[in-house]
């Protein structure tokens, strides 16, 4: 039994020294981090993986068991009887201009006020920064029936105006915005005077392409708040070709709800704008986060 015990633990002094041995080699510090990006990756990637797959099986293969993991027989027509339940084009139509118009808006007021706080001198500039940014710590529901309101009285229902305006200014977009312009050198803007330059110049043509990641980061991020927009489109609008799309994957959930392979299908078509964006923008939001990692 001694022997047993002893023989044990020399096991388990070894594995330790062994483990010890190739953490402190160099190929055994980079398969551990990229056996945890792995484990990461697949946490992340499996269930989008599983609404592909759920998007091209049948109705009865779903709640088989043990689940399908490949659609071996894809149901390509899933998408199109998405497509026939709900008007899911023209809500999604409704989406990308609602998303569009608050994107431009957001980018628009944010370069310009952030300009303001970052660049002017005039009295009060703290306090109205700090003022601005307090907007931040009010909830959103507690502005719902205010805006509503103010929509209401306007006649703005069921229309652009009412899907957008309340979204057109961020206070978030402002000091992210803001906290960058600070890092552009003062230097440039004397630079710039000397050249003749006035302040609309200088912000059109030398600090907005220096700011190019961070409007990019700012125009996606602007764009997923928007695009999944649910309760506000569902409170301005009555008429269904002015709903937007998360109120049509509902409107689908509700008519399909024995089907849940048409309702994937459905999310999937959902999705394809916010991949899109992120596609396109992939290379400037790395270096909008990357951005003043490297010391110089």
């Amino acid at each position: 039994m001694v022997t047993t015990t002893e023989t044990l633990t020399a096991r388990k002094s070894a594995w330790r020294r062994a483990l010890r041995s190739a953490w402190g080699r160099p190929w055994g510090r980079y398969a551990l981090r990229y056996a945890v990006l792995v484990v990461a990756a697949a946490v992340v990637v499996l269930p989008i993986y599983m609404t592909v797959v759920n998007s091209l099986l049948r109705k009865e293969s779903i709640i088989a068991y043990p689940p399908e993991l490949f659609p071996f027989d894809p149901q390509w027509g899933n998408f199109r009887r998405a497509l026939d339940e709900v008007p899911l084009a023209r809500y999604m139509l409704n989406s990308l201009i609602m998303s569009g118009l608050i994107v431009i808006g957001q980018l628009l007021t944010s370069a310009l006020a952030a300009y303001a706080f970052a660049f002017l001198r005039f009295p009060g500039r703290t306090f109205l920064f700090l003022l601005f940014l307090s907007t931040l710590m009010v909830p959103w529901e507690v502005a719902i029936i205010p805006n509503f309101q103010t929509i209401q009285r306007l006649g703005w229902l069921d229309s652009y105006q009412a899907l957008t305006i309340p979204f057109l200014a961020s206070a978030f977009g402002t000091f992210l915005l803001r906290q960058h312009f600070l890092t552009i050198p003062r230097e440039l803007r004397d630079a710039a005077a000397i050249d003749g330059y006035g302040h609309g110049r200088f912000l059109l043509f030398v600090v907005l392409p220096l700011s190019r990641p961070v409007l990019a980061s700012l125009a996606v991020f602007s764009f997923l708040l928007a695009w999944n927009q649910y309760l506000w489109p569902l409170l301005v609008t009555n008429e269904d070709n002015m709903r937007t799309v998360q109120i049509g994957l509902a409107a689908l959930r509700g008519r399909e709800i024995d089907s849940f392979n048409v309702v994937m299908a459905g999310t999937l078509i959902a999705a394809m704008p916010m991949l899109a964006m992120l596609v396109l923008f992939q290379g400037q939001l790395v270096r909008g986060l990357t951005a003043g990692a490297v010391k110089r």
